[in-house]
């Protein structure tokens, strides 16, 4: 069975600090790159998704509910849309860029992009690239880039739990792989709604395991 283990959008803006920020995401970016270093060898890819909102449209609130709207975040090009300095990129394979004109929470609506290239100066004129360049007209979207490379088995880790790495365990389960959240290796906002998940994912037969349960596998 191959294995891709998905790091979900752990950015400036879902960290201390940031203008979503959820308790402990600077730590789990910190252990991420723990386990990465221990433990990429296990996978044969490793991906992450990014929040990269240009016009999201109702998404962003000047009044949010903090359930369904939100304060403005994880602008495309922006310091807050970047991945949190703490989390080791090394070993990651390739990175998929969401929510662009949409609420954009589940991976899987996400697409290859590469957004270290924003400002950069490209062709024979200097012209800087921006955030919407960054993705290619036929870049492939996370489902694609998967099954191309034979994955039928995903590890999710990520921020928050009861959101994005919800949205997205519930979509790889829903198109058929075998799918293992790992508790101790996401943070989330409310404990009501990581406990609405939990059950959610239980209901779809979504492995719930601490990283050292995983390794017992």
């Amino acid at each position: 069975m191959a294995q891709a283990l998905i790091i979900v959008d752990v950015q400036h803006d879902f960290c201390e600090g940031g203008a979503l920020a959820v308790e402990g995401g600077a730590r789990l970016a910190a252990e991420l790159s723990d386990f990465l270093e221990d433990h990429h060898a296990e996978f044969d890819a490793v991906v992450t998704t990014q929040d990269w909102h240009m016009d999201p449209g109702g998404h962003f609130s000047k009044d949010p509910d903090f359930d369904h709207t939100w304060p403005v975040h994880c602008l495309a090009g922006s310091p807050g849309a970047e991945l949190h300095e703490d989390l080791d990129t090394d070993y990651v394979e390739a990175r998929f860029l969401k929510g662009l004109y949409d609420d954009g929470y589940s991976g899987f609506e996400s697409r290859l992009g590469d957004p270290e290239r924003v400002g950069i100066l490209e062709g024979e004129k200097g012209i800087k690239v921006e955030p919407e360049d960054v993705i290619s007209p036929d870049a492939p979207d996370l489902d694609s880039w998967l099954q191309e490379r034979g994955i039928d088995s995903v590890v999710i880790v990520g921020i928050p739990t009861d959101h994005c790495v919800r949205a997205t365990a519930l979509d790889a389960a829903e198109n058929d792989y075998a799918v293992r959240v790992l508790t101790d290796l996401t943070v989330g906002v409310s404990p009501e709604k990581i406990a609405e998940a939990y059950q959610e994912f239980r209901d779809a037969d979504i492995e719930l395991l601490t990283r050292e349960e995983l390794q017992a596998v």
